[in-house]
This record gives C-alpha cells, structure tokens and sequence, in this order.
C-alpha cells in the first residue's frame, strides 16, 4: 500500500508519524477508531476532496484512484495506529 500511496501523491502531504499539510496518518488512525462507517466515508473523501475535518487546507480529490484502491489506501491508513 505504501507504493500505491507514493505514487498517488499522499506523502506530499501526508506523513505516518507527523503533521505536514495534513494530518499524519497515525493521527488519522486515531480520530476513527472504532468508527466502523470511516472507511466508506473517508475513501470517498479521498476520491472527490474534502476540507473542514482537519482544518483550512482542502484536500484534493484524487478521481483516478479506483474505489477499491481509495478503500485498501483508507484502511491501510487506519491500521497506522494498531
């Protein structure tokens, strides 16, 4: 997943451990645990964009990630935290 996650841009504003201009996915991990709805919601997220969960910066949307890879890259971040 990581190699998708590169490749699809993530860790230019993301990080596993820290804050850059997102949210670092284990702080990510942490806000959904146990929200058995997040993944769903949150690779839509990924898909078209979204803003106001984190603060000011919008998030891109990434409509060339297939729902299925939004999904594995969104659970994938969710396990950062276990």
């Amino acid at each position: 997943m990581q190699a998708l996650a590169e490749k699809s841009g993530c860790f230019s504003c993301h990080s596993m451990q820290t804050k850059v201009v997102g949210p670092a996915f284990v702080d990510v991990a942490a806000k959904y645990k146990g929200d058995a709805e997040a993944p769903a919601r949150l690779a839509q997220k990924v898909r078209e964009g979204g803003k106001g969960a984190w603060g000011r910066i919008p998030m891109p949307p990434h409509p060339n990630l297939k729902e299925d890879e939004a999904l594995q890259l969104v659970n994938w971040v969710l396990s950062a935290g276990s």
